[in-house]
């Protein structure tokens, strides 16, 4: 090309605004002006390949918002087609007379090889032409656009509070959220101006029509009464000349409208038109099969042509190998792909400290228990069971239980389980997975087949049973379970035996300044200028430990800083707080609107306060075994006479000694609660079933 047009072609592009307004006032001077024939020619053919390059954007984009000066460019091809339109419309009438060359070469050439020597048949195709371009594309375009443009806009209050809710939630930062918003708005606006821009298309095709008619009707007056033409040849003249006119304003018109269709329908399709069709036609060989083999049968029909079915049917049976064959490749690739990631991330030296890391809570079982947390169908899941049951603890205890673990285990028996606190196994259960647990305390005959069992969590007499006779075994009064309670029941259980062990020091912290931030000043007064965070912890251990719940950790606190000046002993500071924590300990342990109670005789209360020898925070329990068991005795003759009446007190002793005896029962009767005077509250009502003498 030569510098001299180069140079050129760089000056427009560096004006680019400039070079548009010169072209829009082009336009308008071919609505004014009249044209020589070779100026229609580059005008037609400049229109022809603007359309052409809409249509192949429109195909390469990836979104449509990457097109959004699309209606704009709709409206200045649009007016291009009627100034180039009105243009030719001079040239017919004025010389449409002098033959088919009158209007230029190129509108010449379109007619006659539409009309290909037949009038009547070349009309009757250029018609058609307009009604595909008006009817179908333009319409259908049209109809996209409104309803994009209706469903944009009733959708952008939404896509408005998505953005604010990711961006509050910290998703995005404030950039991504101005940047996403202005997506929201500009897509909004882009299908508002295509619904508006589709009626210049519709306008323009019936425009079309006019222009036609004018050009056949008027051309052939004046051919015959201006000019003198005979009547024949004036209407094949000006009939080339009128549809070789809507030829070359039509093509361009069908093209423009075809890229319109396809940039308001390519809103729910990613990347470019060819690859996003490819892609999705392509991943369903088995259409291409059934193609191949309905083309093939309708190649051997009797009365059908062979080659040209036989020939899809052939190009479809080859497609759908082709594909088929690409997509055993390609799953064979990711396998390989996946087997060397996973011998990556072993060949991966697993960190020393993931080694050394415990469970605090872990339960095993055995792979025909899997659907007990594979299976979603299956209600309730063993580990919805168990959040349930972190929540429980929180609530009753105030103390968070730490997650619980829930792996499968190949080493154990099919149906069965273990439960390990702190990597210790602390208990292990048999059961069955499509069968239900029917407990018999009794251990006598129910009348209901099923095989004989001890309930794994109390090892109560039990019967599995099947789970049809649910409804049965409750009519006659009979506690039935799934697995899935079995394991949450024991796990329970476990848990509260274990809970003073579960909480940790890094838990105690949670506690103190994550938990309770009410208690951030107290916390900072007592912590750690009169007692360090494990002796909290160690105090909080020993109110769990007799099942007292913690969640009142204000009145702990403060409890602790009343006596933390007075002694360093962490016994006496939590029968300090226990004191403190007399009406909830109370109401915890009234049975209606009374606390039941066993006391201590005066001679059993003397014999332990004779036994403690040293003083302060050295005091110690010395007394003989022969005593010890002796009490021992006493202690199992008495509740054992009350559990035959229903009855399950707790043991009253004197404050002084509490922590001694309590040290005494927790190994013989481990449920007993032993209580002090000072923690019965004054308002609660206590009610003496015995002596212990």
């Amino acid at each position: 090309m030569p510098p001299a047009v180069l140079k050129f072609l760089d000056r427009i592009g560096a004006n680019r605004d400039m070079a548009l307004a010169g072209g829009v006032i082009a336009i308008i001077a071919m609505l004014i002006l009249p044209m020589p024939g070779w100026m229609l020619d580059m005008g037609l053919a400049l229109s022809i390949t603007v359309s052409v390059m809409i249509l192949m954007t429109a195909l390469f984009i990836e979104k449509p918002l990457e097109l959004s000066a699309f209606p704009t460019i709709l409206l200045i091809a649009t007016m291009l087609r009627l100034g180039l339109n009105l243009a030719s419309t001079r040239l017919i009438l004025g010389h449409g007379h002098e033959g088919p060359d009158a209007a230029g070469g190129v509108i010449g050439a379109f007619g006659e090889f539409l009309m290909g020597g037949e009038t009547i048949i070349g009309l009757t195709i250029f018609m058609i032409l307009v009604v595909i371009n008006f009817v179908v594309i333009t319409k259908g375009a049209g109809r996209i656009a409104e309803v994009a443009a209706r469903f944009s806009l009733d959708s952008m209050p939404g896509k408005q509070m998505a953005i604010d809710a990711d961006l509050s939630a910290g998703m995005i930062n404030e950039e991504q959220a101005k940047a996403r918003r202005a997506e929201v708005e500009a897509e909004s606006g882009f299908y508002g101006a295509m619904d508006g821009a589709s009626k210049f298309v519709k306008g323009d095709a019936v425009a079309g029509l006019l222009i036609t008619a004018i050009n056949i009707v008027v051309g052939l007056g004046i051919g015959v009464i201006e000019h003198g033409v005979p009547i024949g040849e004036a209407f094949r003249t000006y009939t080339v000349l009128t549809a070789g006119d809507g030829l070359v304003s039509q093509i361009p018109a069908l093209i423009v409208s075809t890229a319109a269709g396809l940039l308001v329908s390519k809103g729910g399709v990613a990347g470019k038109t060819g690859a996003a069709l490819g892609d999705q036609l392509g991943r369903y060989p088995k259409a291409f099969g059934m193609v191949a083999f309905l083309m093939g049968a309708l190649a051997l029909m009797p009365g059908l042509p062979f080659i040209p079915f036989a020939a899809f049917s052939a190009l479809s049976g080859w497609v759908a190998w082709e594909m088929s064959r690409r997509s055993t490749a390609k799953a064979a690739r990711e396998r390989i792909q996946a087997a060397q990631e996973v011998a990556q991330s072993q060949a991966v030296e697993q960190p020393i400290s993931e080694t050394l890391a415990i469970d605090a809570v872990r339960i095993e079982i055995g792979y025909a228990l899997l659907p007990m947390i594979n299976d979603d169908t299956r209600e309730p899941r063993l580990d919805d069971q168990v959040r349930a049951l972190r929540r429980q603890m929180a609530t009753e205890y105030g103390f968070v239980l730490p997650s619980v673990r829930i792996i499968d285990n190949m080493g154990l028996k099919p149906n069965e389980y273990v439960i390990s606190i702190k990597e210790t196994e602390a208990a292990r259960g048999d059961i069955r997975l499509e069968k239900l647990l029917l407990i018999n305390p009794g251990g006598g005959s129910v009348g209901l087949p099923g095989e004989v069992t001890k309930e794994p969590v109390f090892g109560l007499p039990a019967l599995w049973i099947d789970r049809e006779l649910r409804d049965e075994a409750g009519f006659r009064g009979l506690t039935v379970v799934d697995c899935g309670t079995i394991i949450a029941t024991h796990l329970t259980e476990l848990v509260k035996e274990n809970i003073a062990d579960l909480l940790s020091y890094t838990e105690t912290q949670k506690l103190l300044t994550e938990v309770h931030k009410e208690s951030e000043k107290l916390v900072a007064d007592i912590i750690p200028s009169k007692v360090s965070v494990s002796s909290v912890q160690r105090i909080l251990q020993n109110l769990l430990a007799e099942q007292i719940s913690i969640r009142d950790i204000p009145t702990i606190l403060e409890g602790i800083a009343e006596s933390a000046p007075l002694t360093s002993n962490l016994t006496t500071i939590t029968e300090h707080v226990r004191s403190r924590l007399a009406r909830q300990i109370s109401a915890s342990q009234a049975r209606g609107d009374a606390i039941p109670v066993v006391t201590l005789s005066a001679d059993w209360d003397q014999a332990f306060a004779d036994s403690i020898l040293g003083a302060g925070d050295d005091r110690q329990l010395a007394m003989a075994p022969s005593a010890l068991q002796q009490f021992i005795g006493a202690v199992r003759e008495t509740y054992d006479r009350l559990a035959q009446d229903g009855e399950i007190p707790c043991l009253l002793t004197s404050p002084s000694i509490r922590p001694f005896v309590r040290s005494i029962i927790e190994r013989v009767r481990p449920a007993t609660v032993v209580l002090s005077q000072n923690e019965i509250h004054a308002r609660a009502r206590i009610r003496a079933l015995g002596v212990i003498g």
